[in-house]
């Protein structure tokens, strides 16, 4: 059985094509989201709506999408991912410095690059644990943003990092710019998370969500954002952005959780500014600590830049 999304289009996709955007409002890959109009799935205020049709702030997508549970198994396809660094690699464990639009595995809809195809195309023999598509993945991040993802490589690792991630033993820290100057500058957003009771393709703090804690601090102030440490003591999808998000604060350029337009467009973002810097845990097998940090990427710093120009 199909299921059905609807959404209003906002202001920062205004003027986008039907296809670019879905692929920013859903995930889907461009080429999904093509099929999906030429199928007559889309449609704009009531009426079908072909790929390339440009939309207007205020209307209303409908997209019928289908149940895809019983399809059969993605594969993964081994695919070079440039710009993904390997930044520690032994017996028991991979950890790879992400690029931005790449997803961890493949899933129904996303035909973009993964970092288990990038790890397969490298020749990487990884853990079988886990479902075919995701053999190996101990936590994710998202395809917009970038930074350290672990993958176990041996069947004893994927078992003890998985445990050390549900009993929030792994340090993970990211870095954030968000809208406007947090007040405490310091602080802990404890709120649970849910899907959005609106929008399911999205998520935000509600009543019945799951438990969602986020330490934070808030690192340096610019005129019209800060940039902020945050330590995720809980990984729900998406927790950092909806938590902001909450505060009045969403990160700069995500647009999907009420970031302002014009700032992304000036910094020329076209993803939000999320950065998982930082990634601390104890070794699978050896019981070191392991600790391993990642660069801004140079979209990340330029934005940064401009929105700091005359100021740092």
């Amino acid at each position: 059985m199909a299921e059905t999304r609807s959404l209003p289009v906002p202001d920062g996709l205004a003027g986008e094509r039907v296809d670019a955007a879905l692929a920013r409002l859903l995930g889907f890959s461009r080429t999904r989201a093509a099929e999906l109009a030429a199928a007559g799935a889309v449609r704009v205020d009531g009426r079908e709506a072909g790929k390339s049709e440009r939309l207007h702030a205020g209307s209303w997508l409908e997209v019928e999408i289908p149940d895809e549970r019983d399809a059969a198994p993605v594969e993964v396809a081994p695919e070079p991912v440039p710009g993904m660094r390997i930044v520690h690699d032994d017996d028991d464990l991979v950890v790879v410095d992400k690029p931005v639009g790449v997803a961890a595995h493949p899933s129904p809809g996303w035909e973009g690059p993964t970092v288990v195809g990038a790890l397969a195309a490298a020749g990487y023999r990884i853990s079988t644990s886990g479902a075919a598509e995701r053999q190996g993945i101990v936590h994710r991040l998202d395809a917009g943003t970038s930074g350290l993802m672990v993958v176990a490589k041996s069947e004893l690792a994927y078992t003890v990092l998985k445990r050390a991630f549900k009993e929030r033993t792994v340090e993970k820290v990211y870095h954030a710019l968000v809208q406007g100057h947090p007040e405490p500058t310091t602080g802990t957003i404890d709120a649970p998370i849910g899907r959005h009771p609106s929008s399911d393709w999205k998520f935000a703090v509600v009543a019945d969500g799951k438990p969602s804690v986020t330490h934070y601090e808030v690192l340096e102030m610019l005129p019209s954002a800060s940039l902020v440490e945050v330590h995720l003591e809980t990984g729900r999808t998406h927790q950092i952005r909806v938590h902001f998000a909450a505060l009045r604060h969403p990160c700069v350029g995500d647009l999907t959780y009420g970031a302002d337009p014009t700032l992304a467009a000036r910094t020329g973002l076209s993803r939000q500014w999320l950065h998982a810097m930082r990634l601390g845990f104890e070794h699978p097998t050896g019981g070191t600590w392991l600790e391993l940090t990642s660069e801004y990427p140079e979209d990340l710093s330029r934005a940064l830049d401009v929105l700091g120009d005359g100021y740092r």
